[in-house]
Formats: C-alpha cells, sequence, structure tokens
C-alpha cells in the first residue's frame, strides 16, 4: 500500500516543456525592455539635436540680414528691342528685349548709355551661333557675357542687364 500512496516520478516531457516556456517569456521580456530602452534613448538624443538645429537656425536668421544690391537710389530703363541675325546662319534671327538697372546718383545721360548698350547687345548678338544659346546653360552664358559688356562700356554706372525676353526664330 505504501507504494501506492508514492508520488510519481516527474515526467521528463513536462519539465522540459516549462524550461522552454520560461525561456520564451524571459527572451520576451529582455526583447520588450531593450525596445523601450532603445525607444526612450533615442527620443532624448532626437530631441536634444532638434534643440540645437532650432538654436543655430535662429542665430542664422538674425545674421542674414544682408543688404540687397538693389537697395537705395536706384532706376530702371527700358531699352528698345533688338532685332539681329545670328552667326552662320541667314534664316535664324533672335529677338531680345532687355532693361538696364543703373544707379540714379551718376551725371550721365542715361538715353545715351542706354543707347550704347543697346549698340553693344547688338554686336555681341551677330557673334553668337544658335548652338551657343541653346538651353539653360546656353541662356546663362549669354546673360553674363551681356551683363559683363554693358558694365564694361558703361563703366560700372550700369549695375546689371535684365533680360526681359530671347526669342529665337
Amino acid at each position: 500500500m505504501a507504494e501506492n500512496l508514492a508520488l510519481p516520478p516527474p515526467s521528463r516531457q513536462k519539465s522540459e516543456k516549462e524550461g522552454v516556456k520560461s525561456l520564451l517569456l524571459t527572451l520576451a521580456l529582455l526583447t520588450l525592455l531593450s525596445a523601450l530602452v532603445g525607444g526612450g534613448f533615442g527620443l532624448s538624443i532626437v530631441t536634444n539635436i532638434e534643440k540645437r538645429v532650432e538654436k543655430k537656425y535662429a542665430s542664422q536668421v538674425a545674421e542674414v540680414g544682408e543688404k540687397s544690391p538693389y537697395s537705395g537710389d536706384i532706376t530702371v530703363k527700358k531699352l528698345a528691342p533688338v532685332v539681329a541675325n545670328l552667326a552662320g546662319s541667314e534664316t535664324d534671327w533672335i529677338r531680345v528685349e532687355a532693361s538696364v538697372v543703373y544707379k540714379s546718383g551718376f551725371e550721365f545721360n542715361p538715353d545715351l548709355v542706354a543707347a550704347e548698350a543697346r549698340q553693344d547687345i547688338l554686336a555681341y548678338l551677330r557673334t553668337v551661333t544658335l548652338a551657343q544659346i541653346q538651353g539653360a546653360s546656353g541662356l546663362l552664358h549669354v546673360r553674363e557675357d551681356l551683363n559683363e559688356r554693358v558694365k564694361l562700356r558703361s563703366k560700372g554706372m550700369i549695375q546689371e542687364l535684365v533680360l526681359e525676353t530671347l526669342v529665337v526664330q
């Protein structure tokens, strides 16, 4: 009868299942804990970086107060349209409408300087080929060249030549 009252020996399968369950539960808890710690650390770093960027941006906005080259006593004079044929072709024509920006304080005749600038633009456009003015970079080169020529011609009295229209036909 004593043999009947004894507890049965623990089964090996139950202890292995319980060990696997406890191991998986421990791994899940550690993963959750590491995700929470990593998320909190990342959040604190992001807020710190945002504060630094906002501080830096606020200081740059205060420094940007540069003076515009068009401030002060300036005047814009519209030039008459310039029509010329392009170099190397009798059938390709170009028409340019532009304005010059100059300071009003100079003592000079703006009509005379505008006429000289127009004449210089005409002389330049007769030397340009169609391939040279194609595309955005070609337009940029034409604009830079015309600005340089007008500034040299006016001895610095004209600040800039503004191209209003440029039509090639």
